[in-house]
C-alpha cells in the first residue's frame, strides 16, 4: 500500500519543527562538555549558578563555548544589563565612552529579559563573530560584534573577573595553577 505523498508531507514537516524546538544553543557548540561550574553570590545571596560548555578547554578564546547561567533570584532585565555593563566598564579600565556605553546598554536590553528562579540565559561565544544569546532555551538575540562578546565573556572568564574561584571553577582549573 503506498503512502499519500501529504502524509510523507506532515511527517517531514513535524519533523523540521520537533527539531527546530529541540535545538538550542548545543547546535552551536559541538561536541559540548561541561567543563566547570560553580555559583555566584552577592552579600551571602545565591544569584545564580553557572556551567561552561565547550569542545575542550578554553584557552586562547579561539573556540566557540556556552556559559549557562541558571537564575536563583528574580531580577529585573534592567538589573541585569546595568551590573554586565558595570563590570564591563571595570575590566575595560574605564576607557569606555558614552556612545560606546549606549550602544551596548541597547545591545544588552534586547538580550536580556526579566528573570526568575529556575529559569537559564546562556550565552554563546563565537570567535570572530560574536555571540548569541538564549532564553530558556531560545534564542533571543545574536550580536555580531567580537569586541563586544570577548568583554561580555571576561565578565566570568577573563584574568580580572571579579570571583577568581568562579573562574577558575567554570574553567575547570580549580585547585591548579594554570592560566587559560
Amino acid at each position: 500500500m503506498a503512502v499519500p505523498a501529504r502524509f510523507t508531507s506532515l511527517c517531514l514537516l513535524l519533523t523540521a519543527l520537533a527539531t527546530a524546538a529541540v535545538a538550542d544553543w548545543r547546535s552551536d557548540v559541538p561536541a559540548a562538555q561541561r567543563l566547570g561550574e560553580g555559583d555566584f553570590s552577592w552579600w551571602g545571596l545565591r544569584l545564580y549558578s553557572a556551567q561552561l560548555w565547550a569542545a575542550g578547554p578554553v584557552q586562547r578564546w579561539d573556540e566557540p563555548f556556552a556559559l549557562e547561567l541558571r537564575y536563583h533570584r528574580s531580577l529585573s532585565r534592567d538589573t541585569l544589563v546595568e551590573a554586565s555593563l558595570a563590570e564591563m566598564r571595570r575590566l575595560d579600565g574605564g576607557s569606555m565612552t558614552a556612545q560606546r556605553s549606549a550602544q551596548l546598554t541597547a545591545l544588552l536590553q534586547q538580550a536580556f529579559v526579566d528573570v526568575r528562579p529556575g529559569m537559564r540565559i546562556t550565552g554563546v561565544y563565537l570567535p570572530g563573530q560574536g555571540c548569541r544569546f538564549y532564553v530558556d532555551g531560545k534564542l533571543s538575540r545574536e550580536i555580531t560584534d567580537p569586541v563586544f562578546a570577548r568583554a561580555f565573556f571576561a565578565i566570568w572568564l577573563g584574568p580580572n573577573a571579579r570571583d577568581p574561584q568562579l573562574r577558575q571553577r567554570l574553567l575547570g582549573l580549580a585547585g591548579t595553577d594554570g592560566e587559560p
